[in-house]
């Protein structure tokens, strides 16, 4: 499943040199509370937004995304020692 990177958006604002205040504004916040919840997991980032934010640091929108991956099940048959699949 994919989500949203958090810590790389806020890494990518900061990196650049990018306050609160300029990507509330931006994204057409009325204050940085609004890009700050988002930034912190209280709301979630709309599609339309995280486009923008995209543009903004001019990355892929994908590179904005991570895969949760899911640990493959593996048992070990006890008399042969073989893993099963």
């Amino acid at each position: 499943m994919k989500r949203v990177n958090l810590e790389k958006i806020k890494n990518l604002r900061k990196k650049a040199g990018l306050s609160l205040e300029y990507m509330a504004k931006t994204l057409g916040y009325e204050s940085p509370n609004g890009y700050y919840y988002l930034e912190i997991g209280r709301g979630k980032f709309p599609a339309e937004t995280l486009a923008k934010v995209a543009d903004e640091f001019k990355v892929p929108i994908d590179s904005l995304f991570f895969v949760d991956k899911v640990a493959k099940s593996v048992t070990v048959d006890e008399k042969s020692k073989e893993e099963v699949i």
